[in-house]
C-alpha cells in the first residue's frame, strides 16, 4: 500500500464523505466498496472521509469498521488522503480506530464532542484530553454539528484548540445556521494572527457558495453528485464565483431534496446504486426505506436535473 501525505491547513477542495455499501441483508458488501471508491476518485476528489455519520459508523462493529478502513485504504492506493472518523462515546475506542487507521495509511482522522457536554470547558476538555491522548503526529479534523451531536462548539473553543495544539489542522463547518461561525472564525484568527485551519462545508453541500465566499477552503460532504462539489470549488478557486453559483443551481432542487431528514441517507444510497457507485441502496437497520412514492420522486427530481444539465450544456457548462 502506497502511503499518502498527511492533512495539514493547506487542504481543499472536496473531501467527499462515502458511504458504507451493505448487501440487501446488511452486510457490508466490499465489492461495492472497491465500486464506490473508483466513482469518488473518478469525479475528481481532493479527498475521502470515511466512517462519518453518513457512513453509519455506530453500526458498525469494531472489527467490521477496521475490514472497511483497510479495503477504502487499499483500494485508494494513496492517491488522495484518506481521513476517518473515529468519533465514539470511549477515549479507548477512539485511540485505537486512529492509532490502527493511521498505521494503515490514513492522512487524519476526524473527531466529533461526545454527547452530554454542555459548556465551553466541558467541550474544550473533551477535544483536549482526545488531542493529547493521540498526540501531535495525529492531524485533527474538528468536526462541528450540533444538530446531530447536541454539542455547541464556541468560536473561541476552536481558536482555543487552534492555539494550543497544531494537530489541529481542519475544521468541518456543519452548524446549522452557522455562516456567521465560519466568518468569526476567519476575522478572529486573522487578527490574533494564528494559524489559518482549513474549514471545509458540510451539510449536504446546501450552503456552499455562501460558505465558500466567507472563506471555506471546499466541502466535507456525501452528495450523490460529487462532481458537481468539485467543479463549484474550482470554480471559486478561480474566482469565477457566479458561474460557479449557476452550476450549483442547477443541481439545487436535488441537493435540497436529498438533504432532508430521516430520509436523506437512503435517497443519496439510492441515487449512488442508480450511477452504478454500489450495488444495493441499502441502509442498515434500524434506518430508513423509501416506499414507491419516495423512489418515484427522487426518479423524477434526476430526471430533470439531467435536462437542466443537458441545456446547460448548450450554454457550454
Amino acid at each position: 500500500m502506497t502511503s499518502t501525505s498527511r492533512i495539514d491547513e493547506s487542504a481543499k477542495g472536496v473531501f467527499i464523505i462515502s458511504a458504507t455499501p451493505f448487501t440487501e441483508q446488511g452486510a457490508l458488501d466490499l465489492e461495492s466498496t472497491d465500486r464506490l471508491v473508483d466513482f469518488y476518485l473518478g469525479k475528481k476528489v481532493a479527498g475521502m472521509t470515511i466512517l462519518g455519520m453518513m457512513g453509519e459508523a455506530p453500526k458498525l462493529s469494531e472489527e467490521e469498521s477496521m475490514i472497511f478502513v483497510r479495503r477504502v485504504l487499499e483500494r485508494v492506493d494513496g492517491r488522495v488522503p484518506v481521513i476517518v472518523g473515529v468519533s465514539h462515546a470511549s477515549n479507548q475506542h477512539v485511540e485505537r480506530l486512529a492509532r490502527t487507521s493511521m498505521a494503515l495509511g490514513a492522512a487524519g482522522v476526524m473527531l466529533a464532542p461526545a454527547a452530554n457536554l454542555r459548556t465551553d470547558d466541558q467541550v474544550y476538555g473533551y477535544y483536549a484530553a482526545i488531542a493529547r491522548l493521540l498526540g501531535p503526529d495525529v492531524p485533527i479534523c474538528l468536526q462541528d454539528f450540533p444538530q446531530a451531536t447536541g454539542v455547541y462548539t464556541s468560536v473561541d473553543v476552536v481558536l482555543r484548540m487552534v492555539r494550543e495544539f497544531p494537530q489541529v489542522v481542519m475544521f468541518k463547518h456543519e452548524e446549522l445556521p452557522g455562516l456567521r461561525k465560519l466568518s468569526q472564525i476567519r476575522a478572529q484568527s486573522e487578527a490574533e494572527g494564528l494559524r489559518r485551519i482549513s474549514i471545509l462545508a458540510g451539510n449536504g453541500g446546501l450552503f456552499l457558495p455562501q460558505e465558500m465566499l466567507r472563506g471555506a477552503d471546499g466541502a466535507m460532504t456525501g452528495f450523490a453528485y460529487p462532481e458537481m462539489l468539485v467543479q463549484v470549488c474550482d470554480l471559486f478557486a478561480q474566482g469565477r464565483a457566479g458561474e460557479a453559483e449557476d452550476l450549483f443551481d442547477l443541481y439545487l432542487p436535488l441537493l435540497r431534496h436529498e438533504f432532508q431528514y430521516g430520509i436523506g441517507l437512503a435517497l443519496r444510497k439510492e441515487t449512488l446504486r442508480r450511477r452504478g457507485a454500489i450495488a444495493s441502496a441499502a441502509v442498515r437497520k434500524p434506518g430508513p426505506v423509501l416506499d414507491a412514492t419516495d423512489l418515484a420522486e427522487l426518479e423524477r427530481l434526476i430526471g430533470r436535473l439531467e435536462a437542466s444539465l443537458a441545456n446547460a450544456g448548450q450554454a457550454g457548462y
